[in-house]
């Protein structure tokens, strides 16, 4: 009898263990970094590219 009740005993403290210990040592993730660069630069230098080739083209068939 006395054994079950140590058995049961260990049951709950590993169940207490069990729950609580994670929760104490939990971390909370950080956020992602902001993005270096969204896009709109790359679309803006290809867009200069373009008018440059396009500002050539006119020059030398002019």
């Amino acid at each position: 009898m006395e054994m079950l009740r140590l058995y049961i005993l260990v049951a709950i403290f590993a169940l207490f263990s069990a729950l609580l210990i994670p929760s104490i040592n939990a971390q909370v993730p950080e956020p992602a970094p902001a993005p270096s660069s969204d896009g709109v630069a790359i679309d803006q230098g290809i867009a200069y590219v373009l008018m440059l080739v396009a500002l050539a083209l006119t020059y030398i068939i002019h």
